[in-house]
């Protein structure tokens, strides 16, 4: 029974994200916490789980030609290694995953905050960017930015799962104000897949994995997406993604603080 509950849950989750276009790291993780799951096994699992399912994005973004390589790997430079690192602090500094516990609660409460701050605030910063500011100080020094967004991206997403989706497309949208929408969505889901799946391969080192697990949920999620996608295209996304953002500002608060 637990795994067609399991399945149903991976359902949830995909109708969700096909509904709002937010990773699926924001509401896997802690529903996994909610199900009783350790943070080290919720946040492993979740990590190999948005890479499969982000990886079939990637394919047909690569097709139409809406990736920026360019900016993938400035993104790559600096999250590949912070994310490995990240891991290497795990499996040297602590015995058990008991002993870094904490360390992964907080790093999700306070990723589950910001990713809400994001979509609160995306429509403004959808209306505010200034495509003309080619001057302004984020573009002139987007480059190297854009790699210190990666080290702190690499480090938030290995211990948390969550990041690489709503808060990754904000760092995109300010520093390369000239995308369009569909090429920020492609460039994002171009770097997520391999960080995603380097950190998820990190914790499945550390035995942070339960395979039977992920096997439910994405036999759940991954029709569930494409239903979601096709019912979004009929409903406000701005309501779908404000109730989502209040759900997990709660979520992460009472995780950060509680």
């Amino acid at each position: 029974m637990d795994i067609v509950f399991y399945i149903l849950a991976g359902a949830g989750v995909g109708l969700a994200v096909g509904l709002t276009g937010v990773g699926g790291g924001s509401l896997m993780t802690p529903l996994l916490l909610m199900f009783g799951f350790p943070p080290h096994i919720a946040i492993g699992t979740d990590l190999i789980y948005a890479a499969i399912t982000k990886g079939t994005g990637v394919f047909t973004h690569h097709r139409q030609k809406t990736i920026e390589w360019s900016i993938v790997r400035r993104l790559l430079l600096g999250c590949i290694p912070a994310s490995l690192l990240s891991i290497v602090i795990l499996s040297h500094f602590f015995t058990n995953p008991e002993d870094y516990r904490n360390l992964l609660v907080s790093m999700l409460g306070t990723m589950l905050i910001l990713t809400s701050v994001v979509l609160i605030f995306r429509p403004w910063i959808l209306r505010h960017r200034n495509i003309e500011a080619d001057d302004s100080f984020l573009v002139r020094h987007r480059n190297g930015l854009t790699t210190l967004a990666g080290i702190f991206l690499g480090v938030a997403v290995t211990l948390s799962s969550v990041g690489a989706g709503a808060f990754g497309t904000a760092i995109l949208m300010m520093l390369y104000p000239r995308l369009t929408g569909v090429r920020i969505v492609g460039t994002d889901l171009a770097y997520a897949v391999p960080l995603t799946f380097i950190a998820g391969m990190g914790h499945w080192q550390l035995g942070n994995i339960d395979w039977q697990l992920l096997g439910a949920l994405l036999i759940g999620s991954i029709p569930a997406i494409q239903i979601g996608t096709r019912i979004a295209r009929k409903l406000p996304n701005r309501v779908l993604q404000s109730t989502l953002a209040a759900i997990l500002m709660a979520i992460g608060l009472k995780y950060t603080f509680f």
